[in-house]
């Protein structure tokens, strides 16, 4: 478990790592909700530094050809199951574009994640007795990262 002070908090893309194996790395994909229905597509994954867990997907949403989009930090929680070209999650389109919006410059900000947490009803990956989720694989658990 992540200590209360420690919100190291890093986009996987802006250390150019990759994840070991490219049909374990979920960016790109589309995110869709439990009937099917798209809500984004996958931009990053936000990973917590000292264990090597996505914490985060980060869901670009909205807009129409790439203008006024928007992101999004959805817990990794959410996720209920991985194909090849979807990930799906337990929430609904407008659920998410409700969220609180994507602010670089808060990603280590423990209240700023305590709110998505808050918006989206889960528990923090920080509070006593969360287990993370297991079974999901595709790179939404600890993995080997190339390019160290």
């Amino acid at each position: 478990m992540t200590s209360n002070d420690d919100t190291t908090l890093y986009a996987l893309g802006d250390r150019g790592q990759t994840i070991d194996g490219s049909a374990n790395d979920v960016r790109g994909r589309e995110v869709k909700d439990a009937d099917g229905a798209g809500i984004g597509t996958i931009d990053d994954l936000l990973i917590d530094g000292p264990e090597s867990k996505v914490r985060f997907l980060l869901v670009e949403h909205g807009g129409i050809l790439g203008f006024g989009q928007s992101k999004t930090m959805i817990p990794v929680d959410a996720v209920t199951n991985v194909t090849e070209d979807a990930v799906f999650v337990d929430l609904s389109k407008d659920r998410v574009a409700s969220a609180p919006g994507y602010a670089p410059d808060l990603v280590h900000d423990r209240t700023y994640h305590a709110s998505i947490y808050n918006h989206f009803g889960y528990e923090p990956y920080w509070g006593a007795g969360y287990l993370y989720p297991v079974g999901l694989g595709m790179g939404l658990g600890p993995f080997p990262m190339a390019g160290r």
